[in-house]
């Protein structure tokens, strides 16, 4: 059976009550999540096996923050542990016209602090098909990127493939810095997932304006940026890209794309009322490795993949609390529904 192993990092999220705004909050309801963790926690409940590799504190919020994914099935044997502290995000929802608002307070925490030489890649790497991790991994520390690099290495020269999530964040590094860090991976990278401000953000490749109520309609930008990606990086067989219009924080019609050589695929847009606007990149980033694993045709993949994003957008916290079985059920289904 194929295996997956996710790489990054963890926190804990704390969230004001209904709309409140941070400055307001009185109280914050408390989970954890993290974009890779989610991935690991999406494939479990697909039914795959995922293993998560991170660095936890021994402390009782690494205790909690190891418990939560391996309640849903995830492999937790290869966390570390150790370090300062657990990473702590202030998730703020938006509504209306005002957008989700997210404030980090993640400077040395256990993972960010981690060297690249406490990971032992041919022990972490045994038995695995799929390596997965996301820019954000990326960002966090020079000792990061040099791990990042050794495993993408090791798993070149054992047929391992390589999926990453550009996952772009103004927050946490520029461009030019996010450029020249990729840029160092991308040659290495098989899958390569990159959504809205990610091309241009991570890649230096223009796809998008800027503008997130229209963004269906820069569908032909997004495609030949995908193209463009193929193109500087023979290597990455499939690109894939989340396409949506966000008109307020509440509404998003949200589609896909799958770039394969000079096939595009389109999977299904999906009108939808928002309930988080948060970690719907990583249920797509699942089901289409999901997807890889089981051998689905191309347009299967994008509809799958497609229907599994938008449902993440129905729940809250970050990790998508779905089956194959909801999956399935939605794409059965004609409401909210177009080509």
């Amino acid at each position: 059976m194929d295996k997956v192993l996710t790489m990054g990092e963890m926190m804990l999220r704390l969230k004001p009550p209904e709309y409140e705004r941070i400055l307001q909050a009185e109280r914050f309801a408390a989970n954890y999540g993290g974009s890779e963790a989610n991935v690991a926690v999406s494939l479990a409940l697909l039914g795959d096996q995922a293993d998560y590799l991170t660095k936890l504190p021994d402390n009782p919020l690494g205790d909690m923050a190891l418990a939560t994914v391996r309640k849903f099935g995830v492999d937790t044997s290869k966390i570390l542990r150790g370090g300062p502290r657990l990473g702590i995000y202030f998730f703020e929802k938006g509504t209306s016209v005002r957008s989700t608002n997210v404030v980090y307070d993640r400077a040395g925490s256990s993972f960010a602090l981690a060297q690249a030489e406490e990971f032992d890649w041919p022990t972490l790497l045994t038995g695995v098909t799929y390596f997965y991790f996301s820019g954000i991994t990326v960002a966090l520390s020079a000792e990061m990127q040099k791990a990042l690099l050794a495993a993408c290495e090791y798993c070149n020269a054992h047929n391992i493939t390589v999926v990453c999530d550009m996952n772009y964040r103004g927050k946490m590094w520029s461009p030019a810095e996010a450029q020249a860090a990729m840029a160092k991976l991308m040659p290495f990278i098989n899958i390569c997932i990159a959504n809205d401000e990610d091309f241009e953000g991570a890649l230096g490749i223009k796809a998008f304006d800027g503008d997130m109520s229209r963004g269906i309609e820069q569908k032909d930008s997004f495609i030949a940026a995908m193209h463009t990606v193929q193109e500087r990086y023979p290597n990455c067989h499939t690109v894939a890209s989340v396409v949506r219009d966000m008109p307020t924080a509440d509404d998003n019609t949200c589609t896909a794309l799958l770039v394969q050589g000079d096939q595009v695929y389109q999977g299904r847009t999906y009108h939808v009322h928002v309930m988080e606007g948060v970690a719907s990149g990583d249920a797509f980033g699942a089901a289409l490795i999901h997807g890889f694993i089981n051998h689905f045709e191309p347009q299967q993949m994008i509809d799958y993949a497609s229907t599994a994003s938008v449902l993440k957008l129905t729940i809250h916290g970050d990790m998508n609390i779905i089956t194959d079985t909801d999956i399935q059920k939605a794409l059965a289904s004609s409401s909210n529904v177009s080509r």
